[in-house]
Parts: structure tokens; sequence; C-alpha cells
């Protein structure tokens, strides 16, 4: 299993996502000088997205940094596909849709010529088997995840994300797609909303490419000596 996440040669820094869930975009650029080079991923999602946070997707590509815009997208084919291609312009490394097949279809299509590689999102990591089933959802989150991550499979997505959990059941389904898993938190940590978790080093030996880490970081007293931890826990677990 490690062998096929080596072989991609991802370097261990490369692996820690650090989620920039901040309020604006003063804040992130506090913390991204604060981490230096410490850290060369990150993500921005909704809360820094709709605070202005667009623009700096921009700004840390042209700095030499990789950026995951965890955006979900899910729409109509049209506008995720006019959607997507805005994003790419943008310069960012992987982008978060829904994993529906027509969405994951037009995902495709927009990022077509470019760099940007395109991740479904098969269940979201604080749900478990109560909550799809009060969603209406027949099937429970370990066989959702396998078919969805089939079926993105299929229409030439580059990977997914999905709980830690489910990382090495995924890994002998779909290859060496890139395997993205939040609900990662070091040993100590508070859960949070998170349901279906794992520690870093745990995440990488069972198959996950990138682990994202937000809070752990984020509300640390010295958040560059918490990443750099997570990244040496990393180091050792692929080891």
């Amino acid at each position: 299993m490690l062998e096929t996440i080596a072989a991609e040669k991802i370097l261990p820094r490369d692996r820690l996502i650090v989620g920039l869930d901040l309020p604006d975009v003063e804040a992130a650029e506090a913390m991204i000088a604060r981490l230096g080079d410490a850290v060369t991923f990150y993500k921005i999602g909704y809360q820094l997205a709709y605070a202005g946070g667009l623009p700096l997707i921009r700004k840390l590509a042209d700095a030499g940094k990789k950026v995951f815009a965890d955006l979900k997208l899910h729409d109509i084919g049209n506008t995720v596909t006019s959607g997507v291609e805005s994003v790419a312009k943008l310069g960012a490394t992987f982008l978060t849709v829904h994993a529906y097949p027509q969405t994951m279809q037009a995902a495709v299509a927009g990022r077509a010529g470019s760099s940007l590689k395109i991740l479904a999102v098969t269940v979201l990591t604080s749900y478990d088997d109560a909550d799809l089933a009060a969603a209406g959802y027949q099937l429970g989150v370990r066989d959702l995840v396998e078919s969805r991550a089939r079926q993105a499979q299929a229409l030439g997505v580059d990977g997914l994300v999905c709980s830690p959990a489910e990382a090495a059941h995924l890994r002998g389904i779909v290859g060496s797609m890139r395997l993205v898993t939040p609900g990662v938190r070091p040993a100590g940590s508070a859960l949070g909303d998170q349901k279906r978790v794992m520690t870093p080093a745990a995440a990488i030996r069972a198959g996950a490419d990138h682990v994202v880490v937000a809070r752990p970081v984020m509300q640390a007293s010295d958040p560059k000596a918490v990443a750099d931890a997570i990244v040496e826990e990393i180091t050792q677990a692929l080891g």
C-alpha cells in the first residue's frame, strides 16, 4: 500500500494540507506568515472563500504554494463546468465537487487543459450511518463511499476526499487515484464535529496521500511547531 503512495513521489511536507479556516484574509495572511516554510499546501474553504479569500488562491500559487480549493461544487452541468474553469484560472491545485455523476462529469470537462485536479467528496466526515439514514439514503457510509468512488474513477476524476477510516478500503479499489483525508487529528486533539477520525500517521499508513488539518494548527499557540510535528509524523509513517 505504502509502495503505491511512495511511487507518486509526494514529499512528506506536501502531504500535509493546512486548512485556513479563518474569518478573513487578514487573519489568513498573518497565519501564513507565522507558518512560513513549514507549510507548502493550504486549504481554502467556505469561510475564507466567502470572506474575500478567492484571490488568495492566486497569491499563494504565485508564491509557490499549493492550494486546495474546498468549494464542494454541485449544480447543473453547465454551471459546474464554468465554475471549474474559473477556479483553474486562479491556479488552484485541487478543487472539490460533490460525488454525483453529472457533477463529476461536468467538473472533469471544466478542468480540461489545466493542471487542476478534481477531487470528489464521497461522504462528509461529520456523517455516520445514522446521518445518512436521516437524509434518506438507503446505503450506509462504507457502501455509499465505495459506490461513489467507483463512479468517480470511471468518469476520470483525479481523486477522492474520504474519511481516513475508508482510505485503506478505497486504495484497493481505485489504485493510484489521490486520496485526501480530512477528519485527521494529532493525538490528544479535540474531535470537534468530526466522527470518523485518525491521527496523521494512521491515515498515511491506511493509504491516504494527503491529510487535512485545520483547527489543531489554527488554534495552537505555536502553529509552526504543530505543523512541523505533523510532517515528522508523516515522514516516520512513510518510513
